[in-house]
């Protein structure tokens, strides 16, 4: 018999600790999904953070490119009209300038000559239709002259 009631002793005491190993594996397991959870969120909350500081850097870039662009146009300019070796953009726009006002008589003459001459063709045109017309009148009148009084 003490072999029998040592069996059963053994198998509760497996039982006991096969239970309490499933609870504390039950326990870890959902430890373990709740940190999982809580990364998940927190990956989540850093690349949001990223993203934004991204967009804020690209816009940073972008406004110091232009900057620094201008501030080269700016020295390029600066250069160019010292040496006087190449046209700056005030030379050129004072330049144009001068020659707009130095052709606007001429394009001003031009475009009147057009006008004039658009009149005059106008003109002429209707002068040979009147021609034609009192030619063709002169001509029925005759044709009826000969042929009545005959």
């Amino acid at each position: 018999m003490p072999d029998s009631v040592d069996n059963d002793c053994s198998m509760v005491t497996y039982a006991a600790h096969n239970e309490a190993m499933r609870t504390a594996e039950q326990r870890f397991q959902d430890e373990r999904d709740r940190r999982y959870a809580e990364v998940n969120v927190e990956k989540e909350k850093a690349l949001k953070i990223k993203e934004t500081a991204d967009l804020a850097a690209l816009s940073l870039a972008r406004e110091s490119q232009v900057y620094k662009d201008q501030q080269a146009d700016v020295m390029r300019e600066k250069n160019l009209a010292a040496s006087g070796v190449y046209a700056t953009n005030s030379d050129l726009a004072s330049v144009v300038e001068k020659m707009e006002k130095t052709i606007k008589p001429i394009v001003e003459y031009v475009n009147s000559q057009k006008g004039v001459d658009r009149g005059n063709a106008e003109s002429s045109s209707k002068i040979y239709t009147n021609v034609g017309i009192i030619v063709g009148v002169i001509t029925i009148i005759s044709f009826l002259l000969n042929h009545f009084f005959k």
